[in-house]
């Protein structure tokens, strides 16, 4: 936009003097001390993926101009995660054998009994050795990654492959020494990160990074569950934040693929044999809904019990290394009533739908691993609640089937049923995404009329819980560090639309003591609609508005005599959505952009009516790439 309009000769002095300015760095006063011109020099951007290894350019090109090419990448990124998922379960396994004496075919949730010490000890030493491991690492990496929910919320799918293996490895050895916690989130974190850095190797836009990491989340989640269609919702519901045609096929090609190779590398990490009446009544239904708030219920509690687990340990002053041995003996000592209690409870699972318990045995191991959960969480150990959560819901559906049968006999719906509907509740309280909980059931039992009954109650839990709580687990999470995080859907864009992107850097500006009538000399009317005024220190003193000072007919006056919004200024930090609160506040169309409040250095000016426009087209690329057209 050029400074000067009208004579072109004196617009080529102003460029050149514009030009003179950002090479020599000075301000370039005239000889009356009145009129400059002003801009300041961008730096240089870091390229994109610097640190990366980029594919070959033709590659490149395929991938960013051919969805087909994005699909083969897909396809090669669930082959990826799907080795992962199996390398981590069998890692884990062995952790297990090794430290709790169990065999090969044996699940640790699902022994009847282990030895006391050990129960005791590996936990707590364990966090112990857990927590030392995390100092060190802390020291040496300070930066905290991000999960792939807040990577494509607020990052466009950027993701640390390093950081990533760190979680992995947290993750590993905390359910290898027995924390009541699942390995999905590690799953997911090295599933997505590593659909991230393909991104970033073939240099694809946006959208598509943010594609790929819902892509390695869904094969993740589909290797671990034997099941492509609950892994493919779970990227679309909870990772991606949106359903499309354009990312089915991605999506669904890296689930297919990664449970293909988890299969090929041994049984099913996840396998419920269970049996289900082929058809409901419809007053069936009115228990299933009752279980399905119970669930919503339990799930709130167990998310409200993390934090004030975490609370507690805050306050008590215990340094953050020694939390994990402290929570670890918790659990151990929990898990000398049943080892039930320990890891993420793959095994416990069969026999939840399996055996028939007493109520009240049930009802103590809902408490006992609800109590194990929120502390392992709480006391720092990494991991996931979603297997947990399924665990525990399977738990609450069989005590609630034992009561109704206790209750009412002839009302009574079978055990199996309850535990899958109570299964699914709770998992969609603590982790979302009801359709993913839907399919879930499904592709474990096949049953289409079991499929709808735990749809019901997963849409009741998630009402319950949105209208009483408002948060996932994940969401609570990041609602705890301040973040306004409430889905995966892209809001990082706005955060990247900030006042420094939009601003400009040339302006004019006037000293702020300069007579009237030499400001009206050195602009006349047209030249320009403000003029920036800086103070003898050059800080920013305010706006002089060109209409009113030619209007102001005591040429005696001041510039400072004049000035408005001299309290109010931008920051060049400060998002789009700040910047238009701040332009009503002020009732002003433009602002001065300053480097700090406390220095007031100038550098840049930013009208509403370009802030508004770029808002509304990156709003229109949104609704593009949603469409997508």
């Amino acid at each position: 936009m050029p400074i000067f309009s009208g004579n072109s000769g004196l617009a080529k002095s102003a460029g050149a003097s514009v030009r003179g300015a950002a090479l020599l760095g000075h301000r370039g006063d005239d000889a009356d001390g009145g009129a400059t011109i002003h801009t300041t020099a961008r730096r240089p951007r870091r390229p994109l993926g610097s640190a990366v290894l980029h594919a070959p350019q033709v590659l490149r090109a395929l991938v960013r101009t051919d969805e087909i090419w994005l699909v083969v990448l897909a396809a090669f990124l669930g082959c990826a995660a799907g080795l992962m998922v199996r390398a981590m379960t069998e890692a884990a396994q062995l952790i297990h054998q090794t430290l709790f004496l169990i065999k090969p075919w044996e699940r640790l949730s699902a022994r009847a009994t282990l030895d006391p010490y050990r129960t005791v000890l590996v936990p707590a030493l364990g966090g112990l050795a857990f927590g030392l491991m995390n100092l060190v690492l802390a020291r040496l990496r300070t930066r905290r990654t991000a999960d792939p929910i807040e990577a494509n919320a607020l990052f466009g799918g950027r993701m640390s492959l390093s950081g990533s293996l760190i979680v992995v490895l947290q993750t590993i050895i905390s359910n290898g020494v027995g924390a009541s916690i699942g390995l999905e989130a590690g799953y997911t974190q090295i599933g997505s990160a590593i659909g991230s850095r393909m991104g970033h190797a073939f240099r694809v836009r946006r959208n598509d990074l943010r594609l790929l990491v819902g892509c390695g989340a869904a094969a993740a989640i589909a290797g671990a569950f034997n099941a492509p269609l609950t892994g493919a919702f779970y990227a679309f519901e909870l990772i991606i934040g949106t359903y499309t045609l354009g990312a089915f096929a991605p999506v669904a090609v890296a689930a297919l693929v990664a449970q293909a190779v988890v299969q090929s590398l041994g049984s099913s990490i996840f396998d419920l044999n269970t049996q289900v009446p082929g058809h409901l009544e419809p007053l069936d239904y009115i228990p299933v809904l009752a279980l399905g708030m119970l669930c919503a219920l339990l799930g709130i509690s167990i998310m409200r019990g993390v934090t004030v687990t975490e609370e507690v340990f805050r306050r008590s002053g215990v340094p953050g290394w020694a939390r994990p041995a402290i929570g670890g003996l918790a659990i151990g000592t929990l898990a000398l009533v049943t080892p039930s209690v320990l890891s993420s409870g793959h095994g416990a699972l069969g026999f939840t739908f399996e055996q028939h318990d007493p109520v009240r045995w049930v009802v103590l191991l809902v408490a006992l691993k609800a109590t194990a959960s929120a502390i392992s969480i709480g006391s720092g150990f990494r991991g996931g609640l979603f297997f947990a959560s399924l665990f525990l819901g399977a738990l609450l559906g069989k005590a609630f089937a034992g009561t109704l049968a206790l209750i009412s006999p002839a009302h009574a719906l079978p055990q199996a049923v309850c535990c899958l509907v109570g299964m699914s509740g709770l998992a969609v309280a603590i982790i979302g995404g009801p359709l993913t909980m839907g399919f879930l059931a499904l592709e474990a039992t096949g049953s289409l009329p079991m499929t709808v009954a735990v749809l019901a109650a997963c849409v009741v839990s998630s009402l319950t819980v949105r209208r009483t709580f408002g948060y996932s687990f994940a969401t609570w999470r990041f609602h705890l560090r301040g973040e306004a995080i409430r889905s995966a859907v892209d809001i990082g864009w706005m955060r990247n639309l900030t006042v420094g992107r939009m601003m400009r850097r040339e302006y004019r500006s006037v000293r702020a003591d300069t007579p009237l009538a030499t400001f009206k000399r050195d602009f006349p009317l047209g030249t320009t609609n403000r003029v920036i005024a800086l103070d003898e220190d050059d800080r920013y003193a305010g706006i002089v508005l060109l209409p009113e000072a030619h209007a102001d007919a005591d040429d005696d006056h001041k510039v400072r005599d004049i000035l408005h919004y001299d309290e109010t200024v931008l920051l060049p930090q400060m998002t789009i959505k700040e910047a238009v609160a701040m332009f009503e506040n002020a009732e002003s169309d433009a602002l001065v952009v300053v480097d700090t409040v406390e220095s007031r250095h100038v550098i840049g000016l930013l009208t509403e009516q370009y802030a508004l426009r770029r808002y509304s087209d990156a709003l229109d690329r949104r609704r593009r790439e949603l469409s997508g057209e």
